[in-house]
């Protein structure tokens, strides 16, 4: 599987964002889809995850309420769709995917997930 992310850039804070993850060479399902962001210095964290079906969906508590995770399995696409933007959400966002668990429950740690898109950066100015 093949993993490419888009959609970032520059954008003042309060405004919006949408990031999509087009996966190749193999379909997505049953697989959960994940992404996850690195700051300067840091580790990636955990930001969303989405099921195969959609049903099950998890956000980091720094999200919720303003970043929406989705998923078009007929596109092979996810996507995260990011309203009110701050600076803290200046980072590079990665899109994974993993074939080892299902999503029904909440899998924030990296290396459970085995495949990586590339990064895509977002910076929100103030």
């Amino acid at each position: 599987v093949q993993l490419q992310a888009s959609g970032g850039g520059l954008v003042q804070a309060g405004g919006s964002l949408r990031l999509s993850c087009a996966a190749s060479g193999r379909t997505l399902s049953p697989y959960v889809m994940g992404w996850f962001r690195l700051y300067p210095g840091k580790e990636r964290e955990f930001v969303a995850q989405i099921s195969w079906s959609g049903d099950s969906i998890y956000y980091a508590d720094s999200v919720k309420g303003r970043f929406t995770i989705s998923r078009d399995n007929t596109k092979n696409t996810m996507y995260l769709q990011m309203n009110s933007l701050s600076p803290e959400d200046t980072a590079v966002y990665y899109c994974a995917a993993s074939t080892w668990y299902s999503g029904r429950t909440a899998i924030k740690e990296r290396h459970k997930y085995n495949y990586w898109g590339q990064g895509t950066q977002v910076t929100v100015s103030s």
